[in-house]
């Protein structure tokens, strides 16, 4: 399998992403249907916390293992770090969002000065869409992390474990439209077509761009601290999601399709597993 072969197959594996995303634009869906649909996303999401630090945790405790001391406090740091970035960097970065208000009128016919100044693209998302968002953001951070590990195994010649781990991750990454979608189901207001084409890109482009990488340097440094990252990250997104499913009062709903959730992000991981990747 050549270099451009594996770069057009990693590319197909992200953006299996988009299989889920149309449903987004699915209008008058009735509450329980969108409080389902946001459950699902959450039992995704929680897969994915799992999965994610899984995986950056392996490389750790094998070095703690084998003794290798520097080796294992060094990818410890970084796990521990990155962890806490991918997470807090979220917790104040939307803390500040939520905070920022209209400045309040001086008088009748005074012009507050927020009407002057320009908003970012981010303060016009409706608090769907921006969840939606760092969904995409904590998504697309792991799925760097699985291209990098189709790139390295196509690296190091191993092509039948690069053609799994791309039918695989492809599988995997089909559920993941969900996960983004989920809270935007019980907004009025449907996303546009633009808008789900970038969350696809955010989640899913990465996937692309890790198999670039990963062919070209194999860095586990680089793998731990990704998943790391996304890990945290992601972690703050189940926080709010799970907020979300509480409020919607309907417990038998949202605990049968938090479990669903949970065995999709299973089963196509099991995929991988079935084929001894």
């Amino acid at each position: 399998m050549s270099t451009s072969q594996t770069l057009i197959l990693g590319a197909i594996a992200g953006f299996t992403i988009y299989l889920g995303l149309p449903m987004g634009r699915k209008q008058n869906l009735s509450p329980r249907v969108a409080v389902a649909l946001n459950a699902m996303a959450t039992g995704i999401l929680i897969f994915l916390f799992w999965d994610v630090v899984s995986h950056g945790v392996e490389p750790v405790e094998a070095h703690l293992e084998e003794h290798q001391w520097a080796s294992f406090l060094g990818l410890g740091a970084l796990l521990t770090v990155g962890f806490a970035a991918g997470m807090m960097s979220l917790v104040y970065y939307d803390g500040w969002l939520k905070n920022k208000r209209a400045t309040p009128l001086v008088g009748p016919g005074a012009a507050a000065v927020d009407e002057f100044r320009s908003r970012s693209w981010v303060e016009t998302l409706t608090p769907g869409r921006r969840l939606a968002l760092l969904i995409a953001t904590g998504i697309g951070l792991h799925n760097f992390g699985e291209g990098l590990a189709i790139g390295q195994s196509a690296a190091a010649g191993e092509l039948s474990l690069a053609l799994v781990l791309i039918i695989g991750f492809g599988l995997h990454n089909a559920t993941e439209g969900f996960g983004i979608i989920g809270p935007m189901s019980t907004e009025a207001e449907t996303p546009s077509w633009g808008f789900l084409g970038l969350m696809g890109l955010i989640g899913g482009g990465p996937t692309f761009i890790g198999t670039v990488v990963g062919q070209a340097w194999v860095s586990p440094a680089l793998e731990v601290a990704f998943f790391a990252v996304a890990g945290g990250s992601i972690l703050y997104v189940v926080i709010q999601l799970l907020e979300v499913c509480r409020r919607s009062a309907l417990p038998r709903v949202v605990g049968w399709m938090l479990l669903l959730g949970l065995l999709l992000g299973f089963a196509t991981d099991w995929v991988l597993v079935a084929a001894g990747a």
